[in-house]
């Protein structure tokens, strides 16, 4: 006869070593999973850059297909150096006024260092160069590391309004520049279309600047409305916290509308940035001894910053080369696509090459290590700061 009892307790242990068993199996996959999702984000990141590189190497192949690479080298050599080194020392001004103007934007928010700003302008510049537009992300995180008294979101949120009167900027002089320009013989017609899209960009820049005052003026029931809409379970809560709070930094950096001492300073200090990249333009133009009037220069810088929006790494190279050589044909067809190339390439090293030296310089006589340096490229790591609001200052 069946002892009940004993089957019952032969089952109950049975059972507790597959539910132990199985559980194991769970926390052993998660871990897995956890594991492989970094593995994959981190492969992901540097597919990214490796697809950015080949992409910066496809199009400078392009730029240079076609080039007598002897004739390049020959109208390199015939260059002023007198303009270049001008070029490189107003260059060097302007990342200055850049910095000024970036201690402005943060003035309604907090105090800041003239002396870190400069350095982390420099320091972000020079990454941007080495990888790309994802090094943008170097200049808001680095700064609060070196001044504690600027927010994670402040710099970010300063940056974007940087950013915007820098593209207000840019197609003012663009479009504007546009009246007093005579096209050459033949190109009319290229012409009417560059100037439509100039306009084009005008007018979206004027609805930008409108919509930025009417948010101003409402930002406390909007940032209200915001954080109980994006209080849902789908939305992570992290993730809700970082907008948020980037919403606040903005409606306090706007405060800057209200001041118009403070709005005249950042309108000047705009104006002589862009003239400072301009002028050096117009001088790597002159120091291959081309026809070129400031005007014409103002175009051409006008395409060649907006061919540097390209995520490629080397400060957009390829299409930065290849808009800026296209750009200088178009207005004189006359000069040799050799001596359109040389200009290019000495333009791409003046507006860069100040930066990656000062940058260099800050990144190794400061105290950040390279790792620490490392993660704050990664987009998790942008996300955990910003969203504390109060960065892990540890180096």
């Amino acid at each position: 006869m069946l002892d009940i009892d004993m089957i019952i307790s032969s089952l109950s242990i049975a059972g507790t070593r597959g539910h132990c068993r199985n559980q194991g199996l769970f926390f052993f996959s998660a871990r897995i999973k956890y594991c492989l999702f970094f593995i994959f984000a981190a492969l992901r990141k540097y597919l990214k850059f490796i697809i950015l590189a080949l992409f910066a190497v496809l199009i400078l192949w392009f730029f240079g297909r076609n080039l007598d690479w002897q004739e390049v080298s020959q109208s390199l050599k015939r260059a002023n150096p007198v303009y270049i080194i001008i070029s490189v020392l107003i260059i060097c001004l302007g990342y200055l006024l850049r910095a000024i103007r970036w201690q402005v934007l943060l003035e309604p928010i907090t105090k800041s260092s003239l002396k870190e700003l400069f350095a982390t302008t420099t320091v972000g510049f020079a990454a941007i160069f080495l990888i790309g537009r994802a090094g943008e992300i170097v200049r808001p995180m680095w700064l609060p590391m070196r001044d504690h008294r600027v927010r994670p979101s402040a710099a970010l949120v300063t940056l974007g309004l940087e950013r915007i009167f820098d593209l207000a900027a840019l197609v003012a002089f663009f479009a504007f520049n546009l009246l007093w320009m005579t096209p050459p013989a033949g190109r009319e017609a290229d012409f009417r279309y560059i100037e439509w899209i100039g306009w084009a960009m005008l007018a979206a820049m004027v609805v930008g600047f409108l919509f930025l005052i009417v948010y101003h003026r409402s930002s406390e029931r909007f940032i209200a409305w915001f954080d109980r809409f994006t209080t849902r379970r789908w939305i992570p809560g992290g993730l809700q916290r970082v907008m948020v709070s980037i919403l606040r930094q903005l409606a306090s950096a706007l405060d800057i509308l209200r001041d118009w001492r403070e709005m005249f300073w950042l309108i000047f200090w705009t104006i002589a940035l862009w003239l400072s990249i301009a002028i050096p333009t117009w001088l790597v133009l002159l120091a291959f001894n081309t026809p070129f009037s400031f005007v014409d220069s103002l175009f051409i810088m006008g395409l060649a910053a907006v061919s540097s929006v390209v995520p490629t790494p080397g400060g957009a190279a390829g299409a930065f080369h290849t808009a800026t050589a296209a750009s200088i044909l178009l207005i004189k067809p006359t000069i040799r696509t050799e001596d359109a190339a040389a200009m290019a390439i000495v333009m791409h090293l003046v507006y860069f090459a100040p930066a990656i030296i000062f940058g260099l310089y800050y990144y190794f006589h400061g105290d950040i290590s390279i790792a620490r340096f490392r993660s704050l490229i990664s987009s998790e790591s942008a996300v955990e700061e910003i969203e504390s609001d109060s960065p892990d200052f540890e180096k």
